[in-house]
């Protein structure tokens, strides 16, 4: 099985990242189109991306302000039972985020593309963040 890994530092609280990346108001500003759910054990995320990208994902852990991780239900065939989260680590000025995607089946093209989609969307946690920057989902990959 592959993972993918990309560690970042945010000049922002975790309460803040945690926020961006785990609840459904902060996916909709960098990763997706539309999101519901709540951030609590066993319950499910839906994840618009678009047309036919409709998919559907568990929170499988959560350490709130700390970590949060979901296991996905419906999606593309290569991320079905795949899980993706992060873990915080918080510095005196700053936040390590950890995030990773486990359970690749192969590191086909799908796992080499979404390596480099991971770190384009990731960036713009910092962004938002950071500077207040958000863009809208159109072009998000070509900030």
């Amino acid at each position: 099985m592959a993972t993918i890994f990309h560690d970042f530092e945010v000049k922002a609280s975790a309460e803040a990242v945690f926020e961006v990346m785990a609840t459904p108001q902060g996916l909709d500003r960098w990763w997706t189109k539309h999101s519901s759910g709540k951030p609590e054990i066993g319950e499910e995320y839906e994840l618009n991306f678009g047309p036919g990208y409709d998919w559907k994902a568990v929170v499988s852990e959560l350490l709130p302000g700390i970590g949060f991780e979901w296991t996905m239900l419906a999606s593309d065939p290569d991320w079905e039972g795949t899980t993706i989260g992060f873990l915080l680590e918080e510095g005196k000025d700053s936040v390590k985020v950890r995030f990773y995607h486990r359970g690749w089946p192969s590191e086909n093209e799908h796992f080499r593309g979404s390596c480099y989609c991971w770190a384009m969307y990731l960036r713009l946690v910092k962004r938002w963040l950071e500077k207040g920057e958000e863009y809208p989902f159109e072009v998000r990959l070509s900030v």
